[in-house]
Order: C-alpha cells, then sequence, then structure tokens
C-alpha cells in the first residue's frame, strides 16, 4: 500500500460517498446514513474543509475524515467552540491496515495548528482511544441531556486545551438527519442488498446464563451493535464475567468485528 493523504477536492465528492457507504454498509439497520450526512455536511456554515482529507492508494481513494464546528455550553449558557469529526470512512478491503489512524494522526496536528482547543466525538469507544480520546465525563462534557457514556469520548488538543471547557456538547442540527431524506438521497446509488446482520443469538449460545440475560435486557439483536460498547461497560453489565467478556471478544473476533479493550489495556490508560 502506498498511502497518500490529501485535501478532498470536488471531483472527489461522489467517490467519498460511494466509499462511505460501502465503509458502514454493513453496519447499517437496514442501510446506513453516513454518506448523506458527509454530502449535507460540506453545505453547511460548520463544515471544516481545511480538515477534508481523503486518503489514496495507487489513485484509489479508500478513506475520509470530515471535521465540522461543535460546541460545549456551559452551565452558564456560554458557548465553546471546538470541532468534531465524523464519518470517518475507510473502505473494508482497507480496514486494520492503518488507513483510520493516519486520517486522524495527520487532521488532529493540522487542527492543533488552527488553534482549536479540542475534539469532541461520538465513536467506537474501543477504537478511538487509541489516538488520546478519553470519556468525556473526564472533562466534565455531557450529551446536551446530561448523560456520559464511554462512546462519547473528548481529546484535548492542547496540554490545557480542555481546561475551563465543561458542560453540554452539541453538534450541528446537520447531524439530526431525516430518514425519507436519507433513502431518497440512497436512491442515486447501486440497489444493495440489505446488510445482514450477524444474529446474538450465536453468542448468547456460548456465554453463561447470567451474561446472556444482560445482554438480552438492553436489547442487543445483533453483534454490531457491540460497537456501542466499551469493555468496560460490557464488563459493568449484571451477570458478565471476566470469562463471558473472552468469549464475547472471541465470537466477536471469529465474525471480523473489532474485540472490546479490556479496562486494564494500556490503550485505556493512555500508555497505546
Amino acid at each position: 500500500m502506498n498511502l497518500e493523504l490529501r485535501l478532498e477536492r470536488p471531483e472527489d465528492y461522489r467517490r467519498v460517498e460511494e466509499l462511505t457507504r460501502e465503509a458502514f454498509w454493513p453496519f447499517g439497520r437496514p442501510a446506513c446514513n453516513e454518506h448523506y450526512l458527509v454530502h449535507l455536511l460540506r453545505k453547511v456554515p460548520a463544515f471544516v474543509p481545511e480538515l477534508d482529507y481523503v486518503a489514496v492508494d495507487e489513485g484509489k481513494l479508500v478513506g475520509n475524515i470530515i471535521y465540522s464546528r461543535a460546541k460545549v455550553v456551559d452551565s452558564e449558557g456560554a458557548p465553546h467552540p471546538l470541532l468534531t469529526f465524523g464519518p470517518l470512512s475507510v473502505l473494508p478491503e482497507y480496514w486494520n491496515r492503518g488507513v483510520g489512524r493516519a486520517l486522524v494522526e495527520r487532521t488532529k496536528i493540522l487542527a492543533r495548528e488552527l488553534g482549536y482547543p479540542g475534539i469532541v466525538i461520538y465513536g467506537h469507544p474501543d477504537y478511538y482511544p487509541r489516538f488520546g480520546f478519553r470519556n468525556a465525563e473526564v472533562y466534565g462534557i455531557t450529551t446536551p441531556q446530561g448523560k456520559n457514556f464511554d462512546a462519547l469520548m473528548a481529546l484535548p488538543l492542547f496540554p490545557e486545551g480542555l481546561e475551563g471547557i465543561s458542560g453540554a456538547f452539541y453538534e450541528d442540527p446537520v447531524f439530526e438527519l431525516d430518514p425519507d431524506e436519507t433513502a431518497a438521497f440512497d436512491q442515486g446509488f447501486p440497489p444493495k442488498e440489505a446488510a445482514q446482520m450477524i444474529p446474538v443469538e450465536i453468542l448468547l449460545a456460548k456465554v453463561s446464563v447470567a451474561a446472556g440475560e444482560a445482554i438480552i435486557r438492553r436489547g442487543i439483536k445483533d453483534l454490531a451493535a457491540f460497537r456501542g460498547y466499551s469493555g468496560r461497560e460490557v464488563l459493568g453489565w449484571e451477570g458478565v464475567g471476566p470469562a463471558d467478556l473472552a468469549v464475547i471478544n472471541s465470537v466477536l473476533r471469529e465474525e471480523g468485528l473489532p474485540e472490546k479493550l479490556l479496562p486494564s489495556s494500556p490503550i485505556l490508560a493512555g500508555r497505546g
């Protein structure tokens, strides 16, 4: 692989939307909407074109990261500008080859040079800690409803970048997609069969009864749903022990899905 990172160009737009669709289709229920989000993001004032990067391998677009301005509103109603990114898209055949890491690391540096204090995202809680992201609770940042979970993560771009920035995190309203508009947009792409989600039953047959009940209580119907939970959170479910998490990881690995990090992972401790 001979990877080149560069700014997205107007002539890339359609191909980036196509690769985004391919990247997220396996996790859609019944289809993804991230390619429509990319299409809309480029048209809103919150879009940051200086951080809209693509990864190219021998002339083939294989990845994209797109940023937008966001804010944290403190208890007194004062907004604190910062960044968010997403989707981060990589063609499935290029997964686990460092494309996503290259895009994130390059744009982190550029975002710092642009003077932004930090980045807050909703993302895979067992993936983004590799880049220094931590549960936003560490910085006193919550959802607009005052909630927190491991998939809401923050990263200061300077040593004290998020000092004094706490409160509710708000993305641009463009992230609130209309399902009908999304479906209409998708009609302009080649037809694809609905993603075949891997049923959770293949996991329930292998974990303990108590762990299976904990999984069922959370309404998890397919293995892809585990992407929204960290390993720490899964271990916090009543009835799930280390042996169950090992089984969960074994099944996820067999099905080509990301494993859950153990709370003791050096990645989570900021050493990975």
